[in-house]
């Protein structure tokens, strides 16, 4: 193999498919990453074997061929590097490869391209498009609620439904859940419902922000149990969560006794002060609804306390539907929720203290989020 390319465009593929290489495992070439020619660009790929990530970038191929060496130690020397040409060349006897920037010279000790995982083939099943800024950020509003904790495998996925034109993202961890539908800009002929990975899902949206195309092709196939994300010039391909995801839909409340519409920059700026002093008061932040009088405004107040360090109050003007209400949550989980939504305003929808709680932006009616109360003594 022999060929040369832009130490920038080499950089920045590297830094793609690093993320997918294997830190700790048994099988020591997947700390590789395999570089191969194919159709007279340099193929770069990645796999921990449930992850699989593969790059292209323009080269400049004077002889074909492929090897495979350390991703983290190759990443590190080739960010050093100045922005200049980039020459690579694979010694066939020694297998070790060559790499020439400017002034900057490295010998890598390589490991035979046939001794690297192949990267699985996703054909059959569904496929279709989605536009890539829409899925980021049914992403960023949905995958922060799925589960750490390995103990229930198919809560530390997301829950997607291709049905027809739309799509269906839902997370939950026990606490709490979110769901998030958008469209698809190709239908799928047959209604399919996977659990995705979230790390997977966090990792495309990543990836998404670094490829400039507009559409994202998803191909699902079943049988083998896996997914395919293929952007202009890089491919994922992950394993699915095996099991079933649980029936969310009988968590969420579908009536309200109080409903609160508020400016979500200020909730989630009071949230924030009110978590300062959550921290020793077991994360609780007190919320208190008063629909206010005839001259007077509703008002949301929100409110931590700690028995060590003390308390503090924020009060928030707010249109207040219905009768007067107090719920505990758990600041963290207010938090990321506030945080990632763009709406202006959001709404609050409760029933009763020991019920759980709705967050919805206002003026969209596809997001929906549900956050379990916390038992406290007011």
């Amino acid at each position: 193999m022999k060929l040369t390319c832009l130490q920038e465009n080499l950089n920045k593929g590297l830094n793609i498919v690093g993320k997918a290489a294997a830190g700790r495992t048994t099988l020591p070439i997947t700390n590789n990453v395999l570089i191969s020619t194919d159709d007279g660009r340099l193929k770069l790929a990645a796999t921990n074997l449930e992850m699989a990530i593969s790059c292209w970038i323009g080269a400049k191929i004077e002889e074909e061929g492929s090897t495979t060496v350390p991703a983290k130690l190759l990443t590190e020397f080739v960010s050093s590097l100045p922005n200049d040409k980039i020459e690579l060349n694979l010694n066939a006897k020694s297998k070790a490869l060559n790499i020439k920037c400017a002034r900057f010279e490295a010998r890598i000790t390589g490991v035979d391209a046939k001794d690297f995982p192949p990267v699985p083939k996703v054909g059959n099943g569904i496929s279709t498009k989605i536009n890539v800024e829409a899925f980021r950020q049914a992403v960023s509003e949905v995958v922060f609620a799925s589960a750490t904790d390995e103990s229930r495998p198919v809560l530390t996925g997301v829950n997607a439904e291709f049905e027809g034109s739309t799509l269906t993202l839902a997370a939950a961890d026990g606490f709490r859940l979110a769901v998030y539908k958008l469209p698809l800009l190709e239908a799928v002929k047959t209604a399919t419902k996977v659990i995705i990975p979230a790390r997977t899902l966090g990792e495309l949206s990543r990836l998404a922000s670094m490829d400039e195309e507009e559409a994202l092709m998803i191909n699902v196939d079943t049988a083998k149990s896996q997914i395919l994300f293929r952007l202009k010039n890089i491919e994922l391909v992950s394993q699915l969560v095996q099991g079933n995801f649980p029936q969310y839909n009988q968590i969420i409340p579908q009536s309200f006794t109080t409903k609160v519409v508020v400016d979500a920059n200020q909730f989630l700026m009071a949230t924030r002060t009110a978590t300062i002093f959550a921290r020793d008061g077991g994360g609780i932040v007190r919320l208190m609804m008063n629909p206010g009088g005839n001259n007077t405004p509703g008002k949301l107040t929100i409110s931590a306390r700690s028995e060590e360090v003390g308390d503090n109050t924020g009060e928030l003007d707010a249109v207040v539907q219905g009768e007067e209400a107090k719920i505990a949550f758990n600041g963290k989980y207010l938090l990321d929720v506030l945080g990632v939504l763009k709406a202006q305003q959001v709404s609050l929808e409760v029933t009763s203290p020991s019920s759980p709680g709705v967050i919805k932006p206002v003026g969209a009616d596809n997001y929906i989020h549900v956050i379990m109360p916390m038992f406290v003594q007011w």
